[in-house]
């Protein structure tokens, strides 16, 4: 897993830092509710404006994970109550003389 994640980050910053170099000309930058003009260099406009997005839509996605989160810290509590309720009822059975195993009780078909 760790390969995977330096063969996607390497190259994505190749670019980045190459979009960068390349890209260094001034630009005004602009928003339409206020009248100031930011002057800055466009990789810093174009890089920010992903980033900007990516964390966005990362929100989106958290938010949209929320239903998954509650279940699962929902099943995580049933598992440790049977888990519990397992141990309870294991120090209720008789002991095997021979290793402290509990007896297997009779299937019941």
């Amino acid at each position: 897993m760790r390969l995977v994640h330096w063969l996607v980050t390497v190259p994505v910053a190749v670019v980045a830092v190459a979009f960068a170099v390349e890209n260094l000309d001034k630009v005004q930058v602009g928003l339409w509710p206020f009248s100031d003009v930011l002057v800055m260099p466009l990789y810093l406009v174009v890089l920010g404006a992903l980033a900007l997005g990516f964390i966005a839509g990362e929100f989106v996605a958290w938010l949209n994970g929320g239903r998954w989160r509650r279940e699962a810290r929902r099943r995580q509590r049933r598992i440790e109550s049977l888990e519990r309720e397992l141990q309870a009822t294991q120090a209720h059975l008789p002991q095997h003389e021979t290793g402290g195993v509990p007896a297997a009780a009779p299937r019941r078909d």
